[in-house]
């Protein structure tokens, strides 16, 4: 088994989408979207020193689990400018890796559109915590 390498997970991840996005293909577009995000969440979580125990765990956390866990985390602590610039609620709560499996007519522009969002408020986020020297 190769090593979770995150950083590059996250950028592949939003990058594939991208160009799936791009050429209207909702699906798997979708899926990397929160693929994307779920890594970006992890690499700042580990950058504020929010493990999740027990540590494995948290790399099998999806994104529609991390996002809570990282606001419930973050109040009243340094993580609380971070949550700052993430959106409001839980974008990813209807979000499933298990979706993989789905009719790819379930998923439409819209869906992915907000997912799309979400995931580029995360990279955003990311970005910020390298430059904040946190990551």
């Amino acid at each position: 088994m190769h090593r979770a390498d995150c950083t590059d997970a996250h950028r592949r991840h939003w990058e594939d989408a991208e160009l799936l996005f791009a050429h209207a293909r909702w699906a798997n577009a979708d899926q990397l979207y929160g693929y994307s995000a779920e890594c970006g969440l992890q690499l700042v979580m580990e950058s504020l020193g929010m493990a999740v125990a027990p540590a494995d765990r948290q790399r099998k956390m999806p994104v529609q689990e991390l996002w809570p866990e990282l606001v419930a985390s973050s109040a009243g602590r340094q993580g609380a400018r971070y949550l700052a610039l993430l959106p409001p609620g839980a974008p990813f709560a209807h979000w499933s890796h298990h979706d993989r499996y789905a009719h790819w007519g379930r998923f439409g522009e819209e869906q992915a559109m907000r997912h799309r969002q979400a995931a580029n408020e995360v990279r955003e986020l990311v970005d910020f915590a390298l430059e904040d020297g946190s990551q």
